[in-house]
């Protein structure tokens, strides 16, 4: 990493580019510490970015993507407060697998017992085959096979993550796992098929809350609620100047800066500089993506199952995750909690390793939902709500050579004044949910402002 510049000046002219919770987290940092001279621009229409929502136009909310609430900082936990005040439902997760025809609790691998025979002892043959084997392994495939051994990979791991990620698993690096997969203790797992009992309260989101009116989206229009008149609407960026300190976008219009806060993709973000170097395009060409397609489905009845979301490793559904909305906030369907009807949001992933035909995901999607026994086939003529959100740039892909492309481009921009964080603009999946992306738009502001260290960008996080 370079060496940490000065802190700033009153006068110093900071421009954020992206609206997303990165972009609001910076926004609301330099509104918060009084700085006056800032702008942030959004090539949307609207704040947000990936956690923004909408309201179709029979009166469903969709998000885009399955967004749950919960946090690592009080900071962030303040601007939620202040955005959306008491106004959320507060949930315990329930979370489920659909495999070989069952439902199992999440996580999975505490949880075999709900498996058929056959599988289930595959599964812990596999489990217990593992102890001892002390090889340490290259890549996420390796990983995953020497910590839950053949059998757990083979039903569930691999063809979730398949599914999930649409990229050769042996092309994942295992660094960023920490706390996104639970680890497994055997004798854990033999003592609950012995009792009969579920592990179900695993990992940070067990508990969450969602807002009861907007969807996850009303949480950013709320922070963002206070500096509007700093925020700059559908302005894409076209060309970056690194050596002029100037942005020009689409519009044809410029703006020059003094410090540039980038929360857009650093893929593209590196296209658009005028004058970066051959090397670090050549490392921003390794940065890899998945892109997915949300299908929002809403249906005229009342549903009674209390589950959240549920995850699909199998291949008679394209989706690998379902949420059941309706459960989420009752306003999140047409008539509120008078129970006349229920959504599902169902997400999909592509890239160029698995492709999918976007024409007819709709009518697979909701295929899918009766191969699972989510709805019957007569419920194809209850759906009175088809909504599609396309997302190309979904996840950052934690690759093998993901770190070794950010060890040039970042100390390139940042020696340029350019600091790039957030889901996208950091490009680490492991602190990319939505607390962590505003941290790392809070923490960046301090450091420009301060000098003080960032410490959610280099994994620190409580």
């Amino acid at each position: 990493m370079p060496a940490m510049r000065g802190p700033s000046g009153p006068n110093t002219r900071i421009v954020i580019l992206g609206g997303g919770p990165a972009g609001l987290g910076a926004a609301h940092r330099l509104y918060k510490r009084g700085h006056e001279n800032w702008l942030l621009c959004e090539r949307n229409g609207y704040v947000g970015g990936l956690s923004a929502s909408f309201q179709d136009a029979a009166g469903f909310t969709w998000d885009v993507g399955g967004h749950v609430l919960f946090s690592h900082y009080e900071y962030f936990d303040a601007a939620v407060r202040s955005a959306i005040g008491d106004a959320y439902y507060e949930h315990l997760r329930e979370s489920w697998i659909r495999i070989l025809e069952t439902w199992v609790p999440y996580p999975f691998q505490n949880n075999i017992r709900h498996l058929p025979a056959g599988a289930l002892k595959e599964c812990l043959d596999g489990l217990i085959a593992t102890r001892g084997t002390g090889q340490a392994p290259r890549n996420f495939l390796e990983w995953m096979t020497g910590m839950f051994g053949s059998g757990i990979v083979r039903y569930f791991m691999r063809p979730y993550n398949e599914k999930v990620w649409s990229v050769p698993l042996d092309s994942m690096s295992m660094d960023w796992i920490a706390e996104r997969v639970s680890t497994v203790d055997v004798g854990r797992i033999q003592q609950n098929i012995a009792e009969q009992r579920d592990e179900v309260s695993w990992g940070p989101n067990n508990t969450f809350r969602f807002p009861r009116q907007g969807g996850t989206g009303a949480i950013f229009t709320g922070i963002a609620r206070p500096f509007l008149k700093r925020i700059q609407l559908n302005r894409r960026v076209k060309q970056l100047d690194l050596g002029r300190k100037v942005v020009l976008f689409d519009d044809r219009g410029y703006e020059p800066y003094d410090v540039l806060v980038n929360t857009t993709p650093l893929d593209a973000l590196i296209q658009c500089c005028t004058d970066a170097p051959d090397s670090v395009r050549d490392a921003a060409r390794l940065l890899v993506h998945n892109s997915g397609l949300v299908v929002g489905l809403g249906i005229s009845g009342m549903r009674t199952d209390s589950k959240c979301w549920m995850y699909f490793p199998e291949q008679d559904t394209p989706f690998y995750r379902v949420t059941q909305f309706h459960n989420y906030s009752p306003f999140n369907v047409p008539g509120g909690d008078t129970g006349q009807y229920c959504s599902f949001m169902c997400e999909t992933s592509y890239s160029s390793h698995r492709a999918v035909e976007k024409q007819r995901l709709v009518d697979e999607t909701v295929d899918g939902l009766v191969n699972a026994g989510l709805i019957r086939d007569k419920d194809r003529s209850k759906i009175v709500s088809r909504y599609v959100i396309d997302i190309p740039h979904s996840y950052p892909v934690p690759t093998i050579d993901r770190d070794r492309a950010l060890s040039l481009i970042q100390p390139y921009l940042e020696s340029r004044d350019v600091y790039s964080r957030g889901r996208f603009g950091a490009w680490k999946y492991e602190v990319g949910n939505m607390d962590h992306s505003f941290m790392q738009g809070v923490e960046t502001v301090d450091r420009i402002l301060a000098g003080e260290r960032e410490r959610t960008v280099n994994g620190m996080v409580a």
